[in-house]
Parts: structure tokens; sequence; C-alpha cells
């Protein structure tokens, strides 16, 4: 199936009408016309986002984008309230975030079993009973139930990982993945191999595990547009941990180096805060004097630096033991 990973999506929500209220006077063998008994109308179902864990894209919703709710049941005799409408609920991936049309943020779904109200039903409108009074008994008032106004809204998926692989095309990202998890990225050896974000479990010692995301190759101007453009760097926003990848084969480390943070940096200035490590890949292809160099230079810059090769595993245990350290401090 062509484009299986939809993290943008336009979907039409709409909860549902109030019941309308009953008109309705007692009556039995003695009483032909007796006291007003209508009930109140029933409220109209609700729309409801929830995470599930089990869902990772919008791709549920792509034949699915009208969700529109039952209204409730009018009231009945007896002051008997009517039925509410059956509520809609709407299952989405962990890392949720809901905008309405002026791409404001209602709402973010950050958990398992997350749910919250996108949208109230309608309120039942009174009946007749809900108007008598000690001078009139005989009203033929009821409200209608509150009709409901029908909205487009956009759900986005910001990938919820602790630590995001950031790296231009053959840096080695998915390589990576698929040697320290258990995940299977597509691998080749030409740009833009990774079309969509992957994501994969690293065990560490003690049962315990972190979650890392690799990223589609960002390339000089990708905030702009360029190549696959910005479209996965939203991704970023929500790891806890930066892992820079850039490839020992690469001319100018430093020039690629600054390109990724500029374009970070650029799509949004609060990314560079974040805990970042950098990572030297294919470190088997250099000698010890060039990787002597390499490290000072970085350095100076003050940034943590460490050797790696998915082919000889070099590396890697010290790479997985510093990204958990990373994601556990404060």
């Amino acid at each position: 199936m062509k484009n299986c990973f939809i993290d943008f999506i336009k979907i039409y929500c709409k909860s549902g009408d109030g019941g309308t209220g009953c008109i309705h006077f007692y009556r039995d063998k003695y009483v032909s016309i007796g006291k007003p008994d209508g009930g109140v109308g029933g409220k109209g179902g609700d729309i409801l986002i929830q995470g599930n864990s089990h869902i990772h894209n919008f791709l549920h919703l792509r034949y699915h984008k009208h969700w529109i709710a039952k209204a409730g049941f009018p009231g009945k005799r007896n002051n008997i309230t009517g039925a509410n409408g059956k509520d809609l609920l709407i299952e989405v991936p962990i890392g949720t975030v809901v905008k309405d049309e002026r791409k404001n943020i209602i709402m973010e779904i950050t958990k398992d079993f997350q749910k919250k109200v996108l949208f109230k039903g309608g309120k039942g409108g009174k009946g007749n009973a809900s108007f008598k009074n000690f001078t009139d008994q005989s009203y033929h008032y009821t409200q209608s139930g509150i009709k409901t106004k029908g909205n487009w809204v956009f759900l986005e998926l910001k990938i919820l990982a602790d630590v995001g692989f950031i790296g231009f095309p053959n840096s080695g990202k998915s390589t990576l993945l698929s040697t320290i998890t258990k995940a299977k990225p597509k691998i080749g050896n030409f740009a833009f191999t990774t079309k969509t974000p992957q994501i994969g479990v690293v065990n560490v010692e003690d049962f315990n595990s972190f979650l890392v995301a690799d990223i589609p190759g960002i390339i000089e101007k990708a905030s702009e547009g360029k190549g696959l453009g910005h479209y996965f760097l939203r991704h970023v926003e929500r790891n806890s941990v930066l892992l820079f990848l850039i490839s020992s084969d690469t001319s100018d480390k430093k020039k690629e180096y600054f390109i990724l943070l500029n374009e970070l940096k650029k799509f949004n200035l609060n990314l560079l805060k974040k805990k970042r490590l950098l990572a030297i890949s294919k470190s088997d292809l250099i000698n010890d004097e060039k990787k002597k160099k390499i490290k000072e230079f970085f350095s100076k810059l003050e940034e943590n630096i460490i050797f790696i090769s998915s082919f000889t595993k070099e590396g890697l245990s010290k790479l997985i033991k510093t990204l958990w350290k990373l994601t556990k401090s404060k």
C-alpha cells in the first residue's frame, strides 16, 4: 500500500443534537386532561478522543473522515427523560495533537487510554412538565434540544520517543536502529531510503528500555521544504534527547554538523535546548589518528562525542548506556 504512514489528517466532527422535550398531559380513567408530564429530551452523543498505543498513525481514519454522533431521543410522557445519543470514540496514536481550523491547539493525547471530550453533545430540551406552576397547569410549551455545530479538525502526530536520530541521508541512522533494536527499517545506499519515521525499543540492563526514532534524513534548507522538507521535523519536538549522527566518510563534518543545528534552529529554536549527543558513525572506516583529530575539534565546541560502528559493534554498548543516562537525567 502506498503512503501507508499518515501522520496528518483532517476530519469532520459533529456531536449529537439534544433531544426535543415532550408535550404530554396526564390522563387516566377519571382525568381527561391533567397536569403536564412531558419529559426532558436526551443529551446528544459526545465526540471523544482516546489514545491507543497499538495505533501508530492515522491510516485507519483515511476513509472515515466524518464522525457524527447520534442525537438525543425525545422526552416521553410520565416525565421520562429521553435516552442519550450514543457517544463516538475516535482512537488515535499516542502523541496526537488536535487543532481547530485556525490551527489552535484544542488538546493533546500523550498517554495510553487517555480519553478527552472533543465536542460535547447538545443538552436535551425541557418538556412541558418543567414549566408547570400553581397558576397554570395546562402548559403547551416545550423546548427543542440544543443543536450542535459540525467542525473540521486537524489531527497531527508528533512521535513520542525518548531519543531522536538526527542526520543527513546515509549517515547510518537506519542501520543503527536495526542494530540496537528489533526494528527492520528499509536500508539502501541512496538518499532518502527512509521516507517515514521508524521506531524501535532499546533494551537496557535490569529490564529497562527506552524508545528511539529514526527521523528521515535532514538536508540543508529542509526547514524551507527542500528534500523531504520540514514534514517530519515536528516529530523531533517530542524527543527528550537528540542523537546527531555524522558519517566518518563525510568530507566536512564541521559543516554538516552546523547545517543540522541550523535547520533545527530555523524550525524551532527550542530544539537546540534539548539534551544531545554526537556520534560519528561508520568509525571502522577511519584510524585512531583521524578519530583523535575529530574528537579534539568537537571537544572545543563542548560537544559529547562517541565513535560507533554498526558493522563491528564498536561503541554501541557505550552509546546505549550514555543515551539511557541522558533520558533519565533532569
